[in-house]
């Protein structure tokens, strides 16, 4: 049998910096090049790659959320050369998104830099950013992009293929395809994030019959989640009651899906008067833009998305909403009287204008803030999910009187019922399932579930560990 084996370079009993390193026949692909946002992890980012990046042929991605994607300039600027294959609406993403994380590392490290100055501390971890708008697009080059259910040749025995995985616009499962002496073929199914059934704007999730080897996440691996409806009725009733306390409601959100999905449930409530008729502002440059990616490829969109946008309308826009693209405008936002619906990156709330509205907003008792997402552990989010007495936001710490909610039902990861019936659709059991992006309770806990369903080797990796494929 000739080489055919895995590392795993991150996503192992933690939720973030997917990195999984094949070592196929002489060529070395990795799968995902994402950073930690784990704040325990985070120093993984600045130390050397376990491999050598120009010995790594190429780079297959699973879609544009950070923490798949956001290792790309660093591993450039340190010699990778190769190919990076997405789709078509991934490569598009992934520029927005690298552009706009160099521009926030370049002024966080300077605000560290100045804070620390003043404060008498040094350390290079502290006030270098991991990399650069000009780091940034140096990656632009290497992007090659394909729809959905086409062969691309990796190499002469390698192909891959990418299936929608109904999690965020253009997110991929990728199908790899391994030629063996002999005309013996195998399969390898990376499931990437998997999205949820039936919920509106994106199509449902790829399911796959025969693989030989899986990596399947695990994020939500050992919860399940409320209904979108009663997803949606709890943020309206949050929302009314926020009103009548006079304060805002502040919604930390990823700028890729969440951002979208969330303008269009508020639309629809705008229009059913089930919410007051409050200002929205979006105060993320990154969200505006890929709102316009939305709006350039329909077709990966869901049949009813599709229709209303052939007839010249936008399912995220309403008379309401204000887009807040420079500094300025966001500062402004400070200045509006009376309650205010605030969206604003980062998701996790590790960087981006969020943190300035978290200072606003969470010494107030009348304010609310919403969690719409999933909180890695060890992040800003997280922490702030817990409520706490004090919170520490760019270097002080306030009290924290606001009321602190969180809604799973709006979550763009699969839970553990949608995750089992992604597995329960292979008729042929793989050979091997690596259970990979999920805190160690959660992957414990599904691969679990999975044992009790299926004969097939179940592996929770450690991180850096190696295993034959075959």
């Amino acid at each position: 049998m000739p080489n055919l084996r895995v590392r795993f370079l991150g996503a192992t009993k933690n939720v973030t910096g997917s990195k999984f390193l094949l070592e196929i026949f002489d060529k070395r692909i990795l799968v995902d090049c994402g950073i930690y946002q784990e704040r325990e992890l985070k120093n993984r980012n600045w130390e050397q790659l376990p491999v050598a990046p120009q010995s790594i042929d190429a780079i297959l991605l699973t879609h544009a959320h950070l923490d798949h994607c956001g290792y790309l300039p660093r591993i450039v600027k340190n010699g990778f050369k190769g190919n990076i294959f997405c789709t078509e609406p991934t490569e598009e993403i992934v520029r927005i998104t690298l552009l706009d994380t160099g521009k926030i590392q370049e002024e966080d490290a300077e605000k560290k830099r100045m804070r620390h100055e003043r404060e008498g501390k040094k350390g290079p971890f502290q006030v270098e950013p991991l990399y650069t708008v000009k780091d940034a697009e140096t990656v632009f080059p290497l992007l090659k992009s394909y729809p959905y259910k086409t062969d691309i040749k990796v190499s002469d025995r390698i192909h891959a293929s990418f299936y929608d995985a109904g999690h965020i616009l253009g997110s991929a499962m990728i199908e790899v395809k391994l030629s063996l002496d002999g005309n013996r073929t195998k399969r390898i199914i990376f499931s990437g994030d998997i999205g949820r059934w039936n919920k509106p704007v994106l199509c449902n999730p790829s399911l796959f019959e025969s693989a030989d080897v899986v990596f399947v996440e695990s994020t939500y691996g050992n919860r399940v989640h409320e209904s979108e409806d009663a997803a949606g009725n709890e943020l309206a009733e949050i929302i009314n009651s926020t009103e009548q306390a006079g304060g805002n409601v502040v919604i930390p959100t990823f700028a890729i899906e969440r951002t979208q999905e969330i303008l269009f449930f508020l639309s629809r409530f705008l229009k059913g008067n089930k919410i007051p008729h409050l200002i929205v502002f979006v105060d993320s440059p990154m969200a505006i833009n890929v709102t316009d990616v939305f709006r350039k490829y329909p077709e990966y969109l869901d049949d009813s998305t599709r229709s209303i946008i052939k007839k010249g309308l936008s399912p995220f826009d309403f008379p309401l909403l204000k887009l807040a693209r420079t500094p300025d405008e966001s500062k402004s936002i400070n200045h509006i009287k009376g309650s205010a619906i605030i969206m604003a990156g980062s998701g996790m709330c590790t960087g981006g204008r969020i943190k300035h509205h978290l200072i606003k907003n969470i010494t107030r008792q009348e304010s609310t803030i919403i969690f719409v997402g999933y909180q890695a552990m060890g992040t800003l989010g997280r922490y702030i999910m817990q409520k706490p007495e004090t919170v520490r936001i760019l270097g002080q710490y306030y009290p924290v009187r606001a009321r602190i909610e969180s809604i799973n039902g709006f979550s763009a990861h699969a839970d553990k019922n949608d995750l089992l019936k992604w597995i329960r659709a292979f008729k042929k059991q793989p050979q091997k399932i690596f259970v990979v992006h999920g805190e160690e309770e959660s992957a414990k806990e599904f691969a679990s579930s999975i044992k009790k369903e299926m004969k097939s080797e179940v592996i929770i990796p450690e991180y850096l560990s190696e295993y034959n494929l075959y």
